[in-house]
């Protein structure tokens, strides 16, 4: 007799929640460097949350290609081969360090390439800065991605969480001392938020290494056998799963990146209602984002185990949990979008668009969280390019022109962005919703 849906929810929901809190410790980084440049005016919002989406596109990529780490050690745990899971963390932690200089040096071609997007120069006067001292982390920020991969696809999720709440406290604190100059140091406004971020993601990645060491220790599980070279065979197995993830993210977040530069062409109120709104929706994506962390696990390490029935019950599990999170969040968006945007700024061209932006998201916020999980749960199967054709066609041959075409041609400003984004996902997320259905649907049982 086949299992229900509902025997999936307490195992997801048991490997979701501390994800899910994790990814919004995550998302809080950003947050709350909105939040404490507030003060130093729109443009400071607006200069921050650019910078941040132009030095997280790159960056992604990178963490992008070490998700192929989620199939192979989550596949490898529900073998019991945790020999596999050991080996696939050295040679992801191996990748990082290699993708980590071409990464960095691509960053800072991004800095230098900022004065010919046409922004408003107050913006740009600090958005340079901010980028080029963010690319700084980009090194231990892929060598925590690896980290946390190996981590969660084993079921050890609380470091994760432990790390990334405590480097908001982290965050919090050196921005405190750095944005205004607090305790002797020199105050640095936006370019101070730029090295909290560094701070932080140092310590993230140093959190991890010891909590990889400590399990290790405590259950004698033989990580020191691990063989200590690079196979370049390894590698073409990580990169032939997790290049068309990188590119999927980076189509993703890039068409991000790519509405963000074209507000920047608009007033520095239309730029910070932008930057805020998508703060806000950045941040009710990280339960999608944790749910498309979980589902990948769980669905991998049912394949591994040779239990097709339960991989399927493991995707529908995390989209029906996703599925009732993201109308509730809908309606909040709609509803209460003002009392939103009014927790970062008092102007009122800002509170009024940014309300407006709100409603947009929470129409096509069902079809975002759908898109994401399933991005997730055809992971755990082993399937990545399909996520990256379908971000192409919907994002970029869709979306952004038709966000385009309204914002500027139909002078329908920022809202005209925001409606191609969102017709971007609703493609997206039906597509990759009926991809799932039919790769799910063909999966047999092991002889």
């Amino acid at each position: 007799m086949r299992a229900p849906i509902r025997d999936e929810l307490r195992p997801m929901l048991a490997l979701a929640v501390p994800v899910v809190l994790g990814e919004i410790g995550w998302t809080a980084m950003g947050l709350v460097d909105t939040l404490m440049v507030g003060p130093l005016g729109p443009a400071a919002i607006g200069a921050v949350g650019l910078g941040s989406v132009v030095a997280v596109s790159i960056a992604l990529f990178g963490m992008g290609v070490l998700l192929g780490l989620d199939t192979l050690v989550s596949q490898a745990f529900g073998a019991g081969r945790l020999d596999r899971c050991h080996y696939w963390l050295f040679q992801g932690s191996a990748l990082a360090c290699v993708a980590a200089v071409p990464l960095t040096l691509a960053s800072i071609g991004a800095a230098a390439t900022l004065p010919a997007w046409g922004l408003d120069p107050e913006v740009l006067a600090m958005a340079g800065p901010y980028v080029r001292t963010v690319t700084v982390s980009v090194f231990p920020l892929l060598l925590y991605t690896a980290f946390r991969r190996y981590l969660q696809a084993m079921n050890i999720v609380r470091p994760i969480t432990l790390a990334l709440i405590s480097a908001n406290v982290v965050n919090v604190a050196v921005n405190w001392m750095l944005i205004y100059g607090r305790l002797g140091f020199p105050a640095l406004g936006t370019t101070g938020a730029a090295w909290a971020t560094v701070a932080s993601r140092v310590y993230m990645a140093a959190m991890l290494l010891a909590a990889i060491g400590l399990n290790d220790r405590s259950r004698r599980a033989g990580l020191a056998r691990v063989p200590r070279r690079l196979e370049w065979p390894a590698v073409r197995t990580l990169l032939a799963l997790g290049v068309p993830s990188g590119l999927q993210i980076l189509l993703e977040v890039g068409v991000f990146a790519a509405a963000s530069a074209l507000a920047g062409r608009l007033a520095p109120s239309a730029l910070a209602a932008h930057q805020i709104a998508l703060n806000v929706w950045s941040f009710v994506f990280m339960v999608p984002l944790g749910l498309n962390a979980a589902g990948a696990v769980r669905v991998g390490q049912a394949v591994g185990r040779r239990d097709p029935a339960g991989a399927r019950r493991a995707g529908w599990a995390a989209l029906a949990l996703g599925a009732a999170f993201t109308t509730a969040c809908a309606i909040a968006f709609v509803a209460g979008g003002r009392l939103l945007v009014a927790a970062f700024s008092s102007d009122a061209s800002v509170l009024s668009t940014g309300a407006s932006l709100l409603a947009v998201a929470g129409l096509c916020l069902i079809f975002d969280g759908t898109q994401g999980i399933s991005t997730g749960i055809l992971r755990g199967l082993g399937e990545t390019r399909v996520p990256m054709l379908t971000n192409l066609a919907g994002h970029w041959l869709v979306g952004l022109p038709l966000g385009y075409t309204a914002c500027f041609v139909l002078g329908w400003g920022v809202r005209g962005l925001w409606v191609g984004l969102a017709t971007g996902l609703v493609i997206t997320g039906c597509v990759l919703l009926a991809a799932w259905h039919r790769r799910s649907a063909g999966l047999h049982p092991a002889p």
